[in-house]
């Protein structure tokens, strides 16, 4: 698999559930977004109550080796982007994230619009102060969002990889399971047991509820491009 297509569609599996791989070390293509907004489409279409499941991160060696670029993508792809993450936050379904290893850029713009995130014992989030892809501003804006900005603070400013204990702990993942699979299907389950209120209702509430501004305002602010020399190397883990 070659960074250019690191993400890819599966086919349905059962009547109602999508799963979409993203591993974070793609640049922000017209096929990524072409996919997220596959599986929306197929969600508007899909009876009951469907669940999509997107497989986030890479292997940590790739990862701490092997950064993904930051350049910054054209104003027309990330305007596209953004868009289709918002339509998936809208999505009448369940969104899940299974998340492991080395987990930033496009993966991590991905994980922080899923509704419940389970992650692997070797999670690590990419220091969220470079995070550069594929628009910074819009990384901190989910994260205050979700957080509040005393907690989000924090997490922005600090240049080190984000642990899979810590990331529990701030609330950016929901559980850590040696067995992501079982872990998954626990959740999909009890959602479906409880969700009276469909998923992208409540969804809706909290997005409204917790959010101080725009996502427009949020879309309009990135650093300048001297802001991080680009040769950076992140400081140590949040442990």
């Amino acid at each position: 698999m070659t960074l250019r297509h690191a993400h890819h569609l599966t086919a349905v599996r059962g009547p109602a559930e999508f799963r979409l791989t993203v591993t974070g070390a793609e640049r922000l293509t017209s096929g990524l977004i072409d996919a997220v907004e596959s599986v929306c489409a197929r969600v508007e279409d899909a009876p009951g109550s469907p669940v999509v499941v997107l497989r986030l991160g890479m292997p940590r060696a790739a990862g701490e080796t092997g950064r993904p670029p930051n350049a910054p993508a054209a104003i027309g792809l990330v305007s596209r982007w953004e868009r289709s993450l918002r339509r998936l936050e809208r999505a009448g379904a369940g969104v899940f994230a299974v998340a492991g290893g080395w987990c930033g850029g496009t993966a991590l713009e991905a994980l922080l619009s899923c509704d419940y995130r389970v992650a692997a014992p070797d999670l690590r989030l990419a220091p969220l102060a470079a995070s550069g892809e594929p628009w910074p501003g819009m990384v901190v804006h989910r994260l205050t969002a979700q957080l509040g900005a005393a907690r989000a603070r924090r997490l922005a400013l600090h240049d080190g990889w984000v642990s899979g204990p810590r990331a529990l702990e701030a609330g950016l993942v929901d559980e850590i399971s040696d067995d992501t699979a079982r872990a998954l299907a626990s959740a999909i389950a009890l959602a479906r047991r409880l969700d009276g209120s469909p998923s992208a209702v409540r969804r809706r509430i909290l997005l409204e509820a917790t959010a101080s501004s725009g996502f427009e305002e949020a879309f309009g602010i990135r650093p300048t491009a001297g802001a991080r020399p680009p040769g950076l190397r992140p400081g140590p883990a949040l442990p």
